[in-house]
């Protein structure tokens, strides 16, 4: 046993010893090699196939700015043996560009196409400093890498175990939306590398006790220009306040911040700015195909509807602008059954769900993943995506850029379409004039395929989806109310009862802040006119027209002519210079409103009785009918309707101030109550108090003599006879005092 233990701790030294000279080797190498700021590596020669890597016979050491493989650079072994593990051989241009700058200590402001490799170009970097450092648990948090989204935090945090493995240094994944943030407390102090959130960052700096950050060595900003967003200022503020200025800052996107104030807030020192596809022709993946359609807002879910039913057999991720969107046509297009794995990924999702979620779209070969733009930056899906859908129209040309940066990527090939109403139009323009080669088509209207009917169909039929569907629409209105760039999103401009009907939608839901803004102009705003005795449900069926069970065969002929997935969707390329019309889809002419066109059957059976005015029995509706026609199908009277509207909202008022005055009493007395209890409890606060006082003075007070008396002057007796103690006097004199106390009370 004492030989064993002897060899190990031989072996450990010599470990430590081996690892001590290639450090210093390391470090000579990169003193001797490292290029001049403000260069960059691209525009070097790449170094001989067969040149010799690292200390060359006359003592210098080899060139490593403008490498091409891992196995050029000054590495550890650890690390290259991560990267050999991982398959990863030979650099791409960001990553030739940044790492001969990062190693030597520099700050990096890194700008590239989505998916070209920016994750190791600041992996890489970290491991070697906090290496060359000799960095250890008892040391704490050496390097903070930062994501706006949780997915991404978990993939960077995949790929640092991936490529540090053979390292001893111990790394967190903070995000939220975990249960575990009690665990994460306890170990978080002894961790070296965190990847984290900025929310779940800042929680620890506030709550965890003894939480260090002041022996920082890297501060990673990845998707940078969104982290530098209004959105997170006030977290990210709070964490530079408590980080040191004595760092190495990497800022890593595909569309990256120039701002003098973002870059001063984070302390940088003369940092290398590195745009490696600056010069580019384009400012996207160069085997990315990118399309546009035209298409009214109102067309829009039978547009989607008809791409995916042309693509059955592809990984297609579609963009919808909110969650409820999302929710919305995920469920329908689920219960419609396209023939294809459908999912859908927002952010009001619970953690484990998304990364679940996450998951089974990188494994499957075709699916379509419904989501917001919380998919729209960093993530890398393992296998290709073949399609990048976006319904609605991104907020800026960044926003573009990240979400067709899912497909594409790397080598691999991929392709886009947006989906544009006539009044976002100058969005192509916009994307043209930042180098982004996007073509206008138009549609195959042979292909396209109506479901608004379906839709109506649905939402009678499951109840849960109406105001699902109520949601969906109130939020896209509001968040194209909310777009700062007006020049593209007009919420004036939208034809927002087709939309309503487009979604199967029976009524134009309310829409109060539009109300607010427009001052009642805006017809769309006002309720819908309701007769008393006509439901939603009766007057949807109307509307849509389905039969009983139309539903099911449509589902079923659908599936029985499922078409191979092609390109004959879209029916014309426009790449000239000539005005494009608008695409002809050739749907049906949408209702506009269901109450115009809808006719009513007086004999229709009802549960109420109604009276004319003689007495006599009349159907149910017929007293919102028009007396003059002499069919039994009538036209709405709208005078009757109105009349009776305004009936009801008098009533309604009434009711309201009722209902006001009932709840103000509520409160006032709920308030009386807990005043009347909050005093009692402090009444008997200050009683106890009173008497514990009473009970120690008793307690303190000197023990006294008290005979036995019911004479009222017991207090006057007890005082003159006060110190007298009744073993020290004789029987005799006990009676003699007794007498004298008797003959002064006569």
């Amino acid at each position: 046993m004492t030989n064993r233990g002897t060899k190990s701790r031989k072996f450990k030294v010599q470990v430590r010893n081996h690892e001590a000279q290639e450090i210093e080797l390391i470090e000579a190498w990169i003193e001797w090699g490292q290029p001049e700021s403000g260069s960059n590596p691209l525009s070097l020669p790449p170094l001989p196939e067969k040149s010799p890597i690292g200390r060359l016979p006359d003592g210098t050491f080899s060139r490593y700015a403008g490498a091409e493989k891992f196995s050029q650079l000054p590495l550890s072994k650890k690390t290259k043996d991560g990267l050999n593990q991982a398959k990863y051989k030979k650099m791409t241009d960001i990553q030739r560009a940044s790492l001969p700058h990062s190693l030597c200590g520099r700050d990096i402001l890194g700008a590239a196409k989505t998916g070209s490799g920016k994750t190791l170009a600041f992996i890489i970097p970290i491991l070697e400093k906090l290496n060359r450092s000799r960095w250890g648990p008892e040391d704490g948090v050496g390097c903070i890498i930062m994501s706006p989204t949780r997915e991404l935090a978990n993939q960077l945090f995949n790929v640092l175990k991936s490529v540090g493995k053979y390292h001893g240094f111990s790394a967190g994944l903070l995000i939220g939306g975990r249960k575990d943030v009690d665990e994460e407390k306890v170990h978080v102090n002894s961790l070296n590398i965190l990847v984290c959130t900025p929310g779940r960052l800042l929680q620890h700096m506030d709550e965890t006790p003894n939480f260090d950050c002041s022996g920082l060595q890297v501060l990673v900003l990845d998707e940078a220009d969104r982290i530098l967003d209004v959105g997170f200022k006030k977290e990210l503020n709070a964490i530079i306040s408590q980080l040191p200025k004595h760092r190495q800052t990497f800022l890593f996107s595909a569309t990256q911040t120039k701002s003098v104030q973002d870059l001063a807030r984070l302390s940088l020192k003369d940092p290398e700015y590195l745009s490696v596809h600056e010069e580019s022709e384009t400012a996207t993946p160069n085997r990315l195909q990118q399309t546009a359609i035209t298409v009214p807002l109102d067309q829009k879910i039978d547009m989607l509807w008809s791409f995916v039913k042309a693509h059955l057999n592809s990984r297609m991720l579609v963009f919808l602008s909110t969650c409820k969107q999302v929710k919305f046509v995920f469920e329908t297009f689920k219960k419609l059954r396209p023939g294809v794995p459908l999912k859908c990924l927002h952010g009001r999702m619970k953690q484990e769900t998304r990364m679940g979620i996450y998951a089974q779209f990188c494994e499957e070969k075709r699916s379509i993943l419904f989501s917001t733009d919380v998919a729209s930056r960093g993530l890398d899906f393992n296998k290709s995506v073949d399609w990048v859908v976006q319904v609605d129209c991104p907020e800026n040309v960044a926003s573009y850029i990240h979400r067709v940066g899912r497909t594409a990527r790397y080598q691999s090939g991929g392709k886009s379409v947006i989906f544009l109403m006539p009044s976002e139009m100058k969005m192509l323009s916009k994307l043209e004039e930042n180098k982004i080669p996007i073509r206008l088509i138009k549609a195959n209207k042979e292909r396209v395929q109506p479901v608004r009917g379906l839709l109506a169909a649905l939402l009678v039929q499951h109840t849960d989806l109406q105001p699902l569907a109520q949601r969906a629409f109130i939020t896209y209105i509001k968040s194209i109310h909310k777009q700062r760039d007006k020049e593209v999103f007009s919420v004036n401009e939208l034809p927002i009862d087709d939309y309503s009907v487009s979604l199967g939608l029976p009524m134009t839901p309310k829409i109060r802040f539009l109300k607010q803004k427009a001052k009642g102009k805006n017809e769309s705003e006002e309720l819908p006119l309701l007769p008393e005795n006509c439901n939603n449900v009766t007057l949807l069926e109307s509307a849509t027209a389905m039969p009983a069970g139309a539903l099911e065969v449509k589902q079923d002929a659908d599936e029985s002519a499922r078409v191979h997935e092609d390109d004959n969707f879209f029916q014309v390329k426009d790449t000239s210079n000539e005005e494009v019309e608008p695409a002809v889809l050739g749907w049906v002419e949408p209702v506009k409103s269901v109450l115009k066109t809808k006719k009513i059957n007086v004999h229709r059976p009802g549960t109420r009785v109604v009276f004319d005015d003689e007495g006599n029995t009349l159907a149910p509706l017929a007293k919102f009918g028009d007396p003059n026609s002499a069919s039994d199908l009538l036209q709405l009277d709208e005078d009757r309707v109105k009349q009776r509207y305004e009936e009801l909202r008098k009533k309604l008022k009434m009711a309201d101030k009722e209902d006001k005055a009932t709840d103000r009493e509520r409160r006032r007395e709920k308030r009386l109550k807990e005043k009347i209890k909050w005093k009692r409890a402090r009444d008997e606060d200050e009683l106890s108090e009173l008497d514990e006082d009473e009970n120690e003075n008793r307690i303190n007070k000197k023990a006294k003599i008290n005979f036995d008396s019911d004479d009222d002057g017991e207090d006057k007796r007890k005082k003159d006879n006060e110190g007298i103690k009744p073993d020290s006097i004789s029987l005799a004199e006990q009676e003699e005092l007794a007498l004298k106390l008797l003959s002064s009370m006569h």
